[in-house]
Parts: structure tokens; sequence; C-alpha cells
């Protein structure tokens, strides 16, 4: 398994950069070219977001972005350490999936309109909310191989 992780401040131009990155990683490591635009969408909106909570909550502090890839999956963890006013007074929660039939969203992510997007554009999907900030781990299908050298 193969992992390249990047950190960057929260400014608006480093998600592209991001974005960039996700779909050279996808493509080396076997990601089909037919979903390449769903994994830099998703990335793309997943850093928006992170992004946007760190510039409200904590600008100073870096994102963090994780590409690697897995048992023949392309995966992407995409981290912010911005606490959640909408989960202030609630407890940390276990991670919920959203390619559950029967999960939803909970009620204190209704306005995170860009994780529905997420769940729409990549194979599987698992948000971590909590008061420390939020973890969307998102991946799709890739060849057996991995990463390919240099």
């Amino acid at each position: 398994m193969a992992t390249v992780e990047l950190t960057f401040s929260a400014l608006p131009a480093h998600v592209r950069t991001a974005r960039l990155l996700a779909t050279a990683i996808a493509r080396r490591t076997g990601v089909e070219e037919s979903l390449l635009d769903e994994v830099r969408l998703a990335v793309g909106e997943a850093c928006s977001r992170a992004v946007e909570a760190h510039r409200l909550h904590c600008p100073e502090e870096p994102i963090r972005i994780e590409l690697c890839d897995d048992s023949g999956r392309f995966e992407v963890i995409v981290t912010d350490v911005a606490p959640s006013d909408e989960l202030e007074h609630t407890p940390e929660r276990a991670p919920f999936r959203l390619d559950d039939p029967l999960g939803q969203l909970p009620d204190t992510l209704v306005s995170g309109f860009g994780i529905a997007v997420i769940a729409g554009l990549a194979d599987d999907v698992e948000v971590y909310p909590s008061q420390k900030g939020m973890r969307i781990r998102m991946s799709w299908p890739a060849a057996a191989g991995g990463l390919s050298p240099v």
C-alpha cells in the first residue's frame, strides 16, 4: 500500500492543487478514466468544505489529505480540525456510511449539502464528525496492482 499525504493552509487556491494531485494519483492507481471526473469533483468538494470551516474557526491550522491505494481501491481521506458548532452539544459519533440504504445524514449535518454531493460522486463514503473536526473518507475501485513506480 502506497500513501501520499498533503497538508495545506485554508486558502481556496489550494483546493485546485488537491484536486489535481488526487486526479493524477487516481490515474496512476488504475482508477478508470470514466471515474476521474468524479474523483476530482468529490475531492474538490471535501477540500472546499474543509477550507470554509477552517477559515471560520481556525485559519492557521492546516487541512490534511491522504491518498492511498489499498486492496484494489483508491482512497482519499480529507481531515479538518475545525470545531463544528452543530455538534457542540452532542457526543462524538461513530462514522456513518452514506451507502447504507437505511442510513441518512444525521440531523446535525443537514447543512452538509456538500457531503451529499460527495456521496453521489464517490463509490464509498464514510464521514466521521466530531467536536474536534471532520474526517471524510472516499474511495473508488482501482487496478489491483496499485501505484506504479515513477
